[in-house]
């Protein structure tokens, strides 16, 4: 059975061991610095905001943000990275995989309103770029949720983005060579008993994942 490890905090991340679960996977969530050999990939979880002193700048838009936490999961991404073993951020994770590789994000989105978290996930379309792993798994055009004011802003080493928003909001982004991908938007929360209507499969992103292990 696949191991995967969630760098998260205890009790904040059921909907990604559910989902993962329910494909036959082995789902530990914890922020000690394990030994990367025991699990054949890494997730890194929505969140908070960033410590804006991890990309190099004042504080200027960025809300709640834990910088213990923020350093913990940059290490734990750093094991896997050097271990080339499959990485896949979500929302804050894809922002932290941005960081890790060099690049930094916008504290907070000039079109953030048609981003944020409002009483419930937004939907909106976006467009996959042509060749890319997330067209060949949903075509050129398809509707993500949307929970997040940060987003990526300068692409990090061997950093390329892959979806975007209409708005021109970075919604994915993958590593050059290595099994390394991010997506701004939540999969977790579009799959089994989440699955809607009016918006893409996040399973299918997931069992993509998966079959990378």
């Amino acid at each position: 059975m696949k191991r995967i490890l969630i760098a998260g905090e205890d009790g904040k991340t059921a909907n990604y061991e559910k989902a993962l679960r329910h494909m036959g996977v082995h789902v530990e969530t914890s922020l000690h610095v394990p030994d990367s050999s025991l699990y054949d990939g890494l997730i890194l979880p929505g969140g908070g905001d960033i410590d804006p002193k991890l990309f190099g700048q004042l504080p200027c838009g960025t809300r709640l943000f834990d910088p213990v936490l923020d350093r913990v999961q940059l290490t734990i991404l750093s094991d896997f990275v050097q271990d080339k073993k499959p990485v896949l951020g979500i929302c804050k994770g894809m922002q932290l995989i941005n960081i890790w590789f060099g690049g930094d994000i916008y504290q907070h989105l000039a079109d953030s309103h048609a981003h944020e978290y409002q009483g419930a996930d937004q939907i909106h379309e976006t467009r996959a770029q042509k060749g890319s792993f997330l067209e060949k798994i949903y075509g050129h055009r398809f509707c993500v949720n949307s929970a997040h004011h940060q987003g990526v802003d300068r692409p990090g080493r061997g950093i390329r983005y892959v979806q975007f928003a209409d708005d021109g909001v970075v919604e994915a982004l993958t590593h050059e060579y290595l099994p390394v991908a991010g997506v701004q938007w939540h999969p977790e929360r579009l799959c089994f008993d989440f699955h809607r209507m009016d918006a893409a499969d996040g399973a299918e992103l997931l069992t993509y994942f998966v079959k990378q292990l």
